[in-house]
């Protein structure tokens, strides 16, 4: 494995010098920082997690971590203002008008359609007054003109993340622009960015038969836990989110001490911390007030749900499994790899080359997030005229033998070989390296699972991958969500 891993890696960071790579702190007010010195090219990658995301909002808020993250990019006291003073008066008076719309509209059918008249007009009076003291896209501008690249944020169900690479000696412009956002955000253009979300999910989940599927299996896979809603968050959520649970989120969530922060690239840590500290370090920490998660029961029963939808047939089938750091994780990494990795995985060969049956297939651990127990989930789509009946009775074939037959030595390595290779893969860039130290150092408390993950993928035995698929892939823990077109 050393030789390798020497070979695919031009700064060696194989599982046994990973540590001595990576400088770790702690700053005083609890954030997380990890830099790695690599002189690939006069350039730094950054990535910002907060431990928060969509499983973590409040019930009716759903969509509140997304349109935050949109919100995010709308400047601060001193980016994107052209006199703070004056903006602020007109900021206040358009969220009085715009919640006492939205409190209206609420009302439904019994809603004074005058007062939303009234409101309506008022809001837009505000708006317009409201644009001349701001400078749009500022962040963006700032960045761009230094030279940045991959400017982007996402959010997920369980991290949210905002990242961007910089020429290295831009690194302080970074440090000033991202622990102003953290210190004095301003959620200028509120309700407009709240109609692009909206919007954002009409394209997304609406009008997409991939988004409408998987949002459907989601709601069916999990019943009780928030992993079942869609990040975009639920139509009628979202029509009424309002800028003081948004501002409340974002203290209890967007705190330095629930941050991580990786920075990779060629640059002296020293320098690197004393630049973080100087400007992250005077954030003071918040008190984290976590929303309590209901914990998913036991499913006793297999689930089926059907979307119809004008659109080709589609499939998922998943499974409840444990999350990492559990040993079960790594071996449906490995079940992934055998079933789906490559042209010569069991279902290419199978399904798709000898039977035909499908279009594609793709095994996936870890849907939708991985805080909590998530799901090994089959997608696949049926080749015409073939149905997706017969799509899963062939998956079940595939399954069946893995629980049945213990996998071949030959064919184990193989998929190890894989997972070893894509991982060193994204360890290779900055960008790749600086992504996986912060979403594991975010998500679990430590990055130190990059180090042991090839050993511990390396343990996986035959019966290890038995074992596994007849404890989870049983029809009582399965859910099974198939797309079929509206009938004329």
């Amino acid at each position: 494995m050393g030789l390798f891993i020497s070979l695919l890696l031009p700064s060696p960071l194989s599982s046994y010098n990973l540590e001595k790579q990576v400088h770790a702190f702690t700053l005083a007010n609890g954030l997380r920082l990890l830099i790695v010195e690599r002189h690939l090219s006069p350039t730094v990658s950054i990535y910002i997690r907060c431990r928060a995301g969509a499983a973590d909002e409040a019930d009716g808020k759903t969509g509140t971590a997304h349109l935050l993250e949109h919100m995010m990019f709308k400047g601060t006291k001193t980016i994107g203002t052209k006199d703070y003073l004056r903006e602020e008066k007109i900021l206040r008076k358009i969220e009085e008008a715009g919640t006492a719309l939205d409190r209206e509209r609420m009302k439904g059918k019994v809603a004074d359609q005058a007062i939303i008249a009234r409101l309506t007009l008022q809001l837009a009076k505000l708006l317009k007054s409201h644009q001349p003291l701001m400078v749009s896209n500022e962040i963006d501008r700032l960045y761009t003109q230094n030279g940045a690249v991959n400017l982007n944020a996402s959010t997920g169900h369980d991290l949210t993340t905002y990242k961007v690479s910089i020429p290295a000696n831009r690194i302080e412009l970074w440090a000033r622009i991202e622990s102003d956002r953290m210190i004095n955000p301003v959620f200028r253009e509120f309700y407009t960015e709240r109609d692009v979300v909206r919007e954002e999910r009409r394209q997304r989940s609406e009008s997409d038969p991939e988004g409408k599927l998987f949002e459907s299996y989601l709601s069916a896979a999990f019943i009780a836990h928030p992993y079942r809603r869609p990040v975009l968050g639920w139509p009628s959520d979202m029509r009424f989110l309002d800028m003081a649970y948004m501002e409340k989120f974002f203290r209890e969530t967007h705190a330095p001490n629930n941050t991580v922060i990786a920075i990779v690239g060629n640059i002296q840590p020293p320098a690197v911390l004393k630049i973080v500290e100087k400007y992250f370090g005077r954030i003071p920490p918040r008190k984290l007030f976590s929303v309590p998660v209901t914990e998913e029961p036991p499913q006793s029963g297999e689930r089926r749900i059907e979307v119809v939808f004008d659109a080709e047939p589609q499939m998922i089938l998943g499974y409840h499994k444990p999350p990492p750091p559990a040993y079960a994780d790594h071996v449906f990494d490995v079940l992934e790899s055998i079933l789906s990795s490559g042209r010569t995985a069991r279902f290419f060969k199978t399904i798709v080359e000898e039977k035909r049956l499908a279009e594609s297939i793709q095994a996936v651990n870890g849907l939708p997030g991985a805080r909590y127990q998530n799901q090994f989930a089959i997608l696949a789509k049926p080749r015409h005229p073939h149905i997706c009946s017969e799509l899963e009775q062939a998956i079940d074939l595939e399954l069946e033998r893995i629980k049945r037959e213990p996998v071949p030595l030959s064919e184990l390595t193989k998929a190890k070989n894989q997972i070893r290779a894509d991982f060193i893969r994204r360890l290779d860039s900055n960008t790749g390296l600086a992504e996986m130290l912060s979403y594991f150092e975010a998500l679990l408390g430590d990055f130190h699972y990059l180090k042991d993950y090839l050993d511990t993928i390396d343990r996986v035995t035959p019966d290890d991958i038995l074992n596994a698929a007849r404890t989870y892939l049983t029809r009582e823990n399965r859910t099974v969500a198939t797309l079929v077109r509206r009938k004329q």
